[in-house]
């Protein structure tokens, strides 16, 4: 079998990709940039968002340095999104956030000029109704527009038999098929906490995952559909860590492209997902990057980034934030030009822009 990849090989930009456009994409258009990607050594980074201040972030960002896009929500995110006073009792407020904000993306993406990605992130066995309700949400856009609503979703059972976890993400690919949606999936599980997913305390042997894992998991999908990606495990871990606590061992991705390499006929088959990338060595994301790494979730290091710049904000300007008269210039001095939320948000947003375009950086993006 020939390499999938090959034809991008000779491309010089994204937007040599027949059909590339501005706004959201999906289907056939959005896994032809994973593989261009893949074909030219580099990953696109993913940020989850929770709200349009985030999502503008990551755009601004992507349309800065003229690259594509990946916007993702968390189920805890998603609910954010739609409002916190909101019953979230089956996951509707979820449903309804996620929802929103693929909406929210795919009015304002054309006018960034750039191509965007939507996702779905981290969905285990007790979210599968929020799951449901997205994809019922792609098929009445795919009737409506001959498209889903998202570009992609992921399915996180590593928690489940790992035989369990291929089955059910196997009965999920065939109804996303159809509409050719991407599903991203998990095996082994990365470490730490997560929108309230706490994993801090597994075992060591679980945060790595195995050759027969991941070819498992590509006798069964591929079947199906090619357009799935995999979060295989190699000591990932959520959140930042001082150096030296999380062992990652990127040579595992090597070792299981290697496995299924000579029996499918073409070298790094695998399309691998990168989680709990946030304040990982750059010489691992890069190795990884190599073996395979098309995506990489960056979470923790933009939240930070988000919440510097209003703390930099206030210590600045900390003389005329402390009542709504009166200030360092005169006790009868108004002060709505610096508590009004668009001062202050949009010094996050611009902090996050930042931490947004290091992430391209980092994962060897052709960035001017």
């Amino acid at each position: 079998m020939a390499d999938p990849c090959a034809e991008f090989k000779g491309m010089n930009s994204f937007w040599d990709i027949p059909g590339m456009k501005a706004g959201v994409i999906t289907g056939d258009l959005a896994w032809k940039l994973l593989k261009y990607c893949k074909a030219k050594g580099f990953a696109l980074p993913a940020f989850n968002c929770t709200g349009s201040s985030t999502c503008n972030a990551v755009l601004e960002a992507a349309a800065k340095i003229g690259m594509p896009a990946y916007i993702q929500f968390s189920e805890g995110g998603s609910a954010f999104f739609a409002g916190k006073a909101l019953d979230n009792k089956n996951k509707q407020a979820s449903i309804l956030g996620a929802v929103a904000g693929a909406h929210y993306v795919r009015a304002v993406a054309p006018a960034y000029g750039i191509p965007v990605l939507v996702h779905s992130d981290h969905c285990a066995k007790k979210l599968l109704p929020w799951f449901d309700g997205m994809l019922e949400a792609d098929k009445v856009h795919f009737e409506q527009t001959g498209e889903p609503l998202f570009s992609s979703h992921m399915l996180d059972l590593s928690e489940e038999p790992h035989e369990e976890n291929v089955s059910i993400c196997a009965e999920y690919l065939k109804k996303m098929a159809p509409m050719k949606l991407i599903l991203e999936m998990e095996i082994g599980i990365t470490g730490g906490v997560e929108d309230g997913v706490d994993n801090s305390g597994v075992s060591k042997d679980k945060l790595y995952s195995t050759p027969e894992d991941t070819e498992l998991v590509w006798n069964t999908l591929s079947p199906i559909s090619e357009k799935f990606t995999i979060a295989a495990a190699f000591g990932n871990v959520h959140g930042v860590y001082k150096p030296g606590n999380v062992k990652l061992q990127p040579e595992l991705l090597d070792s299981f492209q290697k496995n299924l390499g000579p029996k499918v006929g073409y070298d790094k088959p695998f399309f691998f997902v990168f989680h709990g990338g946030s304040g990982s060595e750059k010489s691992d994301i890069h190795n990884a990057v190599d073996f395979g790494v098309v995506k990489m979730n960056v979470d923790t290091d933009t939240q930070w980034a988000y919440w510097e710049g209003l703390l930099k904000f206030y210590k600045a300007k900390s003389g005329y934030l402390q009542g709504q008269i009166g200030n360092p210039e005169g006790e009868d001095k108004p002060n709505k030009s610096y508590y009004d939320p668009r001062k202050w948000v949009r010094c996050s947003e611009e902090t996050m822009r930042d931490r947004v375009i290091e992430g391209f950086k980092d994962l060897k993006a052709p960035v001017p």
